[in-house]
């Protein structure tokens, strides 16, 4: 089974666990995307300038949905086609696809959102953030969630089960909020601010291409 269609079972409503490389699993928080965003959400990531925005790993939609409620030109993209097809019932326009892959209005963004972890897409944070500095207009800025001061840089080889079956490993990444400034700095951003609500923190990084 790919990591795509365990998405899509998970999103569907089948069962769908995370298994980490020391034995653990946990099943994947699906439901909680699936939610009206909440005070976190609101105060983290939709609390903001009525600015272009991609929502990348936008899964069903929420955030994507809640901004373009408001108006704003909004792009969700995600690698599940049930989540998208779900972020669109919500009335969010949104894309089945890589943030690696090619991206409409290329260099013409305000903002983009790493959401929930989304941060940790590819393993790899600073090629992601290079992508996305790329995407974004000149002083650009990316609203990323963090894990809690101390965590630094772990990268973790996962894999989901979805019933008997096993997807491949993939590599995800986390990244705390002692780390992020110099993740930051390594793909061309400065660190503008680290917002807090609840337990949930969120990274601002503004982009230093020139005009």
């Amino acid at each position: 089974m790919s990591t795509t269609d365990a998405m899509d079972a998970a999103f569907a409503g089948i069962g769908c666990w995370l298994l980490q490389p020391d034995g653990r699993s946990k099943p994947l928080a699906v439901d909680r995307w699936q939610q009206p965003p909440d005070l976190d959400d609101h105060e983290l990531f939709l609390n903001t300038d009525d600015e272009s925005t991609l929502d990348i790993g936008c899964g069903p939609g929420r955030l994507a949905a809640a901004l373009t409620a408001r108006g704003v030109p909004t792009l969700g993209i995600d690698i599940s086609s049930e989540a998208v097809r779900q972020a669109r019932r919500r009335g969010a326009r949104a894309i089945q696809g890589d943030i690696f892959d090619g991206i409409a209005n290329i260099g013409r963004w305000d903002r983009a959102l790493l959401a929930d972890g989304n941060i940790g897409i590819g393993g790899d944070p600073v090629k992601l953030l290079r992508r996305i500095y790329d995407l974004l207009r000149p002083g650009g800025r990316v609203v990323t969630e963090v894990a809690r001061h101390g965590v630094g840089v772990v990268t973790e080889h996962l894999r989901l089960q979805v019933g008997r079956e096993l997807t491949p490993t993939f590599h995800w990444s986390i990244v705390g909020a002692d780390a992020i400034g110099n993740v930051a700095d390594q793909a061309g951003f400065d660190l503008e601010d680290i917002r807090t609500s609840g337990s949930r923190h969120a990274a601002v990084l503004t982009s230093r291409r020139a005009a």
